[in-house]
């Protein structure tokens, strides 16, 4: 599999290069006018990158089978900073929500490193369990708990993005582990009602599904992000106007350098540059799922499955809200948005998932 290594790392690399690019592209003018410093976003970026690649580079040296007694500490270590985070005076509040530790001119999101620590839980846990997967008691409540307490936790910052990634990726592990359809349907039935008090009794998350559907009638207001985006991608052609002379990052495009990076590509680049970003990310998840399908360690197996979904999964999400096809939601694009834990925990995912294959192909 050293041939999938090599394509994951090339594909990986392309996207962090052009994150590099288009974060300074996208901020450079925000930076300047608000921090005096047309190259703060890119410094703190950089910084992160660099972090993430040295304990990527790490985590590739020793048998990812190794972190299997881990799975368990590392999960409460995460509950706890869930925890912690929302205790007023220690999480960071930034526009009514806690979702962040402010260590010296750094913030740090607990919720990323969450969706790390339920993946290798998970993982352990259904690795442990395959015998008893069918069975609600023993196989299937276990793990629900975790994933259900790590969510509320989540829900309470409030962060419903980065709550539905990590229930997914238990969703999805489950089904790959064979549970019965029937307790899924089950699940799936249970949550609904939730997910109605969650999205329809929560104003302004209700406003966003209305805004979504229709974003002119409050063009001035809800609806004025997303109506900037598309007015990016739009004004962009097929071959963008050129990179550096976007005129939406001018204070038109809220979060040009997180969560509407792609619109920014799509401008600049055009068409071409951000249907690129995509092939890039179908390549990414057709690989993985590749490096997934020649992985016999069930642990391994379990672990390959939920990175390549969750990084797939967020992509999917974040160029959905980009183009318009997905209601507004801040989740950022792996390894290209500005947004140091989330850019951290992909490269530390991506390490494990090349761990993963070096580990199979040593053994074969």
């Amino acid at each position: 599999m050293r041939h999938l290594r090599i394509s994951i790392v090339f594909i990986v690399s392309i996207l962090i290069f052009l994150g590099v690019i288009m974060i300074y592209s996208s901020s450079g003018v925000y930076a300047m006018h608000e921090l005096g410093d047309n190259l703060y976003f890119l410094k703190r970026h950089l910084l992160f990158l660099l972090v993430g690649l040295l304990l990527a580079f790490l985590s590739l040296g020793f048998d990812y089978r190794d972190l299997r007694h881990l799975a368990k500490p590392l999960m409460l270590l995460s509950i706890f900073l869930l925890v912690v985070v929302l205790i007023p005076g220690i999480g960071k509040l930034s526009f009514g929500a806690r979702r962040w530790f402010h260590i010296g001119s750094f913030y740090i999101q607990p919720s990323e490193f969450a969706k790390l620590a339920i993946l290798l839980y998970a993982a352990d846990y259904l690795a442990r369990k395959q015998q008893q997967i069918q069975q609600m008691r023993e196989g299937v409540i276990p793990l629900c708990l975790v994933v259900g307490v790590t969510c509320l936790l989540i829900l309470k910052q409030p962060d419903l993005g980065s709550a539905l990634v990590i229930a997914s990726i238990a969703f999805v592990l489950l089904f790959t582990a064979g549970m019965r359809l029937e307790i899924l349907f089950g699940i799936a039935l249970a949550v609904i009602p939730a997910f109605y008090f969650l999205v329809m009794m929560v104003p302004y998350r209700w406003r966003r599904i209305m805004i979504f559907l229709d974003p002119w009638s409050d063009s001035q207001g809800a609806g004025f992000q997303l109506i900037q985006s598309q007015i990016a991608l739009g004004s962009g052609g097929i071959f963008g106007v050129g990179l550096g002379k976007s005129v939406q990052k001018l204070f038109y495009l809220p979060a040009a350098h997180t969560d509407f990076i792609l619109s920014i590509i799509g401008e600049e680049l055009g068409f071409l540059g951000a249907f690129a970003v995509i092939v890039l990310f179908v390549c990414f998840i057709w690989q993985g799922t590749r490096i997934v399908k020649n992985t016999m360690d069930p642990f391994g197996y379990f672990l390959a499955m939920g990175i390549v979904f969750m990084i797939g999964l967020q992509a999917m999400v974040n160029v959905g809200v980009s183009i318009g096809a997905l209601p507004t939601k801040g989740l950022p694009l792996p390894f290209i948005s500005y947004g140091g834990s989330a850019l951290i925990v992909n490269l530390l995912a991506v390490a494990l998932l090349l761990n993963i294959s070096r580990v199979q192909d040593s053994q074969t």
